[in-house]
């Protein structure tokens, strides 16, 4: 069992607590710090209501739900590498669905607003939203990782990744 798996099995245990900061104390990545404002400057309205208002995208909407071609998926604020494109699942949902993520790439936390409990995950580095992770993925993780299409950039493999935002 991997850090990651063997943290968000300790989360799970704590699905009482609101909160269950695991970014900064679990993970390696250096936090990008920026200011909201700063990031609305930069970022499409969709995007950043997404990532730093916690807003969702309609299902369905997101163009990456019929993307398979072979590359890396980032974060769309600070470009820091989330999923591989073989980790990309259809899950019949409407948001990009994944079974693993990159390592170090995220911290996840408990999310109440539908009333059950659901773990939120997030950029480690920026701390921007992402989606929410279930345990109802396929093999090997038994994860999805459903993410807002808006809140990340594709990369094809032949491209060059972009340069970490600072």
């Amino acid at each position: 069992m991997n850090r990651r798996r063997s943290l968000l099995a300790i989360a799970h245990m704590f699905a009482g607590l609101a909160l269950l900061p695991l970014t900064k104390e679990a993970l390696a990545v250096t936090a990008l710090k920026k200011s909201k404002a700063d990031w609305k400057k930069i970022l499409p309205e969709q995007s950043y209501a997404v990532l730093f208002e916690e807003a969702t995208e309609r299902p369905g909407s997101s163009v990456l739900n019929a993307e398979k071609r072979e590359g890396t998926y980032v974060c769309a604020a600070c470009n820091l590498p989330l999923f591989k494109s073989a980790q990309k699942f259809e899950s019949g949902t409407g948001w990009p669905s994944f079974f693993d993520v990159m390592p170090d790439a995220i911290g996840t936390h408990r999310d109440f607003k539908m009333i059950l409990p659901r773990t939120e995950y997030h950029c480690a580095r920026c701390g921007g939203h992402q989606g929410h992770v279930f345990e109802d993925g396929p093999k090997p993780t038994g994860l999805r990782y459903c993410n807002n299409g808006v809140a990340l950039q594709f990369i094809p493999a032949n491209d060059t990744l972009p340069a970490l935002r600072t």
